[in-house]
């Protein structure tokens, strides 16, 4: 029997920040994460810090956002200080493309009705297809118009993943690779069983993607969860023509170029359709013409883990006190209050924030 003060069970972006939060705060934590033949969200992510759009229709969600994308510097100095990896973080603001005045309008009035919900906290842009021009000259002439955000950003998501296991590590954490295979709840004690040893602790963090589903309900929750896929394409390395990430294409520090946003409904088919990747390229030449004489190198499709309304959940169990369901499809943008305000919370035994009790699984029970 090895006992911790906190177990966290996943090691994608948001177990593993939870992770690194509780190590930093002198936890003693145990990070259950699963062999890499498991479904990996994580290493499949676009790298945005996206606030633009998000939470459009509910309020608590966009100022959650706003929130952790303010954190992120500081969060990343901190994290590649630590570690010593660069995460390639920038967050100079970003774009999101429109390719017809229809498009350009229904954005601007998303837009303006994200900035009154926020009274004031958000502040964007509208540019037409001139004043982008400035800024992007190769943009192409079909792009109606954009809206900016000073708040989005990006980063390389795999090194984001690689710096928070490194920084738990190096803060006395406890990185296992093993499938949570049983939990139970006995006199406020869990006991978490893996194939080959069982650990206990008086907190329980799932954080494990799809698995939640099924480990939820051994501690009094429910984590009603399904697959969506995406499928990003990659070119080769060119030479800088894009400072600012885009929600559908951005450069990366290395000079290879991303193109993705696509949404399916495949169930847990994680591979490639040639007519989706055909998709995203033609409307990457619409904006940025150039591209149709780039080489692309390689195609991966990623599953995107959403509840029904496409907010996050965040639960923690009435009749087993001390566990926690966790799960969102903005890991990377969330990474700085999973690691400080959740981690946080959690660590001082004071539940979860208040700003997200409403993303527990009560809102399903209709």
């Amino acid at each position: 029997m090895h006992n911790f003060d906190s177990i966290v069970v996943g090691g994608g972006l948001i177990g593993s920040a939870v992770s690194y939060g509780l190590a930093r705060l002198g936890q003693k934590v145990l990070m259950l994460d699963e062999s890499d033949n498991s479904i990996r969200a994580a290493r499949g992510n676009f790298g945005l810090i996206w606030v633009q759009g998000k939470g459009v229709n509910h309020s608590n969600y966009a100022d959650w956002t706003r929130q952790s994308a303010r954190q992120w510097s500081d969060f990343s100095k901190e994290l590649s200080e630590l570690t010593n990896i660069d995460l390639a973080f920038e967050q100079s603001g970003g774009f999101d493309f429109c390719l017809n005045e229809k498009e350009l309008g229904k954005r601007k009035t998303m837009m303006e009705k994200m900035a009154v919900n926020s009274v004031g906290e958000f502040n964007f842009e509208m540019l037409n297809n001139s004043e982008l021009k400035q800024i992007m000259p190769k943009i192409g002439p079909s792009v109606a118009g954009a809206s900016f955000s000073q708040l989005d950003g990006h980063v390389n998501p795999l090194n984001l993943l690689k710096a928070l296991h490194k920084g738990f590590i190096h803060l006395s954490g406890i990185l296992t690779s093993s499938a949570v295979i049983g939990i139970q709840h006995h006199q406020g004690v869990f006991q978490v069983r893996t194939k080959n040893s069982n650990y206990t602790s008086d907190k329980v963090i799932l954080a494990a993607g799809f698995s939640n589903k099924l480990l939820a309900t051994k501690v009094g929750l429910q984590a009603p969860l399904h697959p969506q896929r995406g499928e990003i394409l990659v070119s080769e390395k060119i030479p800088p023509f894009l400072i600012h990430p885009t929600g559908l294409v951005r450069q990366t520090k290395d000079g290879g170029v991303l193109l993705g946003d696509s949404h399916e409904d495949v169930g847990f088919d994680e591979g490639v359709n040639i007519n989706e990747m055909q998709k995203i390229a033609k409307r990457a030449i619409q904006i940025f013409p150039f591209l149709q004489s780039v080489k692309m190198v390689r195609a991966w499709g990623s599953l995107r883990i959403l509840t029904n309304d496409g907010l996050p959940l965040y639960d923690q169990s009435k009749t087993c006190p001390g566990a926690f369901a966790l799960s969102s499809h903005s890991g990377v943008t969330l990474a700085p209050v999973h690691a400080l305000d959740i981690a946080g919370r959690i660590a001082k035994n004071s539940g979860l924030p208040p700003i997200v009790e409403c993303f527990n699984s009560d809102r399903f029970d209709v």
